[in-house]
C-alpha cells in the first residue's frame, strides 16, 4: 500500500512517462487511425512499460489503433514459460507467444564467451517480421528508450566509426515493417522505477543479459558516471542528435562541400567564439500536460 508521498510521485511519474510518450508519438507521426501495432514483449522492465502506456493512451485517443502483444520463446534452458501468457491474460489484451528454438542456433554458431548479441537480435528480427507481414501487422512497437539510443550512438562512433543511433521511427530494408520507438524520450531511470511502482513479472534474460563484459556495458557506465559528475549532459547529447547541422560535419552525401561557393549563406563559425546556453532540462518544464493532449492533437 503507498503513502500518500508514494502516491503522488507515482501519478507524478506516470504523467511524465505519458508526456514524453505522447510528444515521441506526435513528433514522429508514430501511430495513425486504423493502426494494428505489435507491441514486442521480452519480460523486461521496458516493454512492460511501453504496453502499459499504450493501452492506457489508446483508451483516450480519438483514433481507433489495436494493440497485439507479441512475445518470442526463444527456447532458453529454464525460461519460465507461463509468466507472460498469465500476466497477459490477467490484462485481457491480445497477445500471441512464438515458439522459436534461437537459443540453440545462437550456443551453436557462437564460441563460449562471445557476444552473442549480434546474431540473436538477427533472428529475433526475422522471426519478428515475418509473423507481422503474415498477420497484417503494419507497425511493429519496441521499447528501446533515450538511454538506449544515446548508448548507441557512441557504440557506433567508438567501434563503427558511424555517426548513428536507433532512430524513434524506420523502415525495414525490405521496406514491409514500420518500427516504432515510443519511448524514445523516456528516462531509463523513470521507466525503472515505474516498473517497479506496478510490480511487472520481470523475466531475466539468461543468453545476453549476464554478458558483463559486453561494450554496451561499459558505454552505460561511461554515461552513468557523466550524469553523476555532470547533470544534464545525457539529455544535451541526446538533443543533439535532434539538431543536427549536416554543413558543419564532415560528409558529402549530406552536404555538398564540392560545390560550396563564397555566395553561400552557411554561417562559418571557425573564427568566432560561440556562446553556449546552458542546456535546460525538459524535465524541469513538464506542465500539466500529462501526454495525452498532445497524442489527441496529433493522432
Amino acid at each position: 500500500m503507498l503513502t500518500k508521498k508514494e502516491q503522488a510521485e507515482s501519478n507524478k511519474l506516470l504523467k511524465r512517462l505519458r508526456h514524453n510518450v505522447g510528444e515521441a508519438i506526435a513528433d514522429f507521426n508514430m501511430i495513425e487511425d486504423g493502426d494494428k501495432i505489435m507491441v514486442c514483449l521480452s519480460g523486461g522492465k521496458d516493454s512492460y512499460t511501453l504496453l502499459d502506456i499504450l493501452m492506457g493512451l489508446k483508451k483516450s485517443a480519438p483514433i481507433e489503433f489495436e494493440l497485439i502483444a507479441v512475445n518470442l520463446d526463444q527456447k532458453q534452458p529454464g525460461f519460465p514459460e507461463q509468466v507472460l501468457p498469465n500476466y497477459l491474460q490477467s490484462l485481457k489484451v491480445p497477445f500471441e507467444i512464438i515458439e522459436e528454438d534461437t537459443y540453440s542456433i545462437v550456443k551453436e554458431k557462437i564460441p563460449e564467451g562471445k557476444t552473442t548479441c549480434g546474431l540473436c537480435s538477427r533472428l529475433r528480427r526475422g522471426i519478428i517480421y515475418g509473423w507481422a507481414q503474415r498477420n497484417g501487422i503494419n507497425k511493429i512497437a519496441l521499447g528501446h528508450h533515450r538511454d538506449d539510443i544515446i548508448e548507441t550512438l557512441f557504440l557506433n562512433m567508438f567501434f563503427g566509426g558511424k555517426l548513428k543511433s536507433m532512430p524513434p521511427k524506420l523502415i525495414s530494408d525490405d521496406g514491409k515493417n514500420i518500427v516504432i520507438r515510443p519511448l524514445a524520450y523516456a528516462k531509463e531511470k523513470d521507466i525503472a522505477q515505474y516498473a517497479k511502482i506496478k510490480e511487472f513479472p520481470i523475466i531475466p534474460c539468461n543468453l545476453c543479459g549476464s554478458q558483463e563484459n559486453l561494450q554496451r556495458q561499459n558505454i552505460k557506465m561511461m554515461l552513468q558516471d557523466w550524469d553523476r559528475k555532470y547533470p544534464g549532459r545525457t539529455e544535451a547529447i541526446f538533443k543533439s542528435i535532434t539538431n543536427v547541422a549536416p554543413s558543419h560535419l564532415a560528409d558529402p552525401n549530406l552536404f555538398d562541400f564540392v560545390g560550396l561557393q563564397q555566395t553561400s549563406s552557411e554561417e562559418d563559425l571557425l573564427f568566432d567564439n560561440p556562446e553556449f546556453e546552458p542546456f535546460k532540462s525538459e524535465d524541469d518544464n513538464v506542465n500539466s500536460n500529462n501526454g495525452l493532449n498532445i497524442v489527441n492533437l496529433s493522432l
